[in-house]
């Protein structure tokens, strides 16, 4: 984990919201949370969270937010952007790959723009079994990343690019697609990257 953490420590570090996959608002993933239809108090894991601002959401939703996080740098950006409500959220940092999370834990997984680094197969299979740890019977991912026509690389690193149908094989048959959609997101420098977003329900 070592060599990955240091890429994106020095990223958020040195980049903070420059950053090519950066909203100032969360539409999608905001809209694709709300139609899972969770009650107030619901647990949310947010993979790989960043500075990300859809945690202000969640706790506007009245939901209780873990973050997981493997730059350190973009938790204190989220802590001085929060003040003191971020002490309603719960910060992890780790790995998805490697990370140890607690069973049955979470009504939501969210993930927008981690799997799609994920280039090894034992990489993914290490996200999707952690992802069956965590995740309650019943619960729901909310899952995007590049779609087949988004870039190739980002942040100088190779990433694989899936339609609907993609997503859903690498979660395997435990999981049914519920909706799918496709966004084009503006990035702060002016350009346009196709994602992919989907929402799924664990059965």
């Amino acid at each position: 984990m070592t060599d990955r953490k240091a890429h994106w420590e020095t990223i958020h570090a040195t980049k903070g919201d420059e950053v090519s996959w950066y909203q100032p608002a969360s539409t999608e993933s905001a809209r694709l949370i709300r139609a899972c239809g969770l009650a107030p108090g619901a647990s949310v894991l947010d993979v790989g969270a960043g500075a990300s601002v859809l945690v202000d959401e969640l706790l506007d939703l009245g939901h209780r937010p873990t973050l997981l996080e493997i730059a350190e740098p973009a938790f204190v950006r989220v802590r001085e952007r929060l003040g003191g409500r971020a002490s309603a959220v719960q910060f992890v940092i780790g790995d998805i790959t490697e990370v140890e999370l607690p069973a049955a834990a979470y009504d939501l997984w969210h993930d927008r723009a981690v799997f799609h680094f994920l280039a090894e197969p034992e990489q993914r299979r290490a996200y999707v079994k952690a992802l069956q740890q965590a995740l309650k019977p019943g619960g729901f991912v909310v899952l995007a990343g590049f779609a087949p026509d988004g870039p190739e690389k980002c942040s100088g690193l190779p990433v694989c690019r899936y339609d609907a149908q993609g997503f859903a094989a690498q979660l395997g048959g435990g999981f049914e697609l519920l909706e799918s959609s496709r966004e084009l997101h503006l990035t702060p420098f002016g350009t346009t990257q196709a994602f992919q977003y989907t929402r799924f329900r664990r059965l």
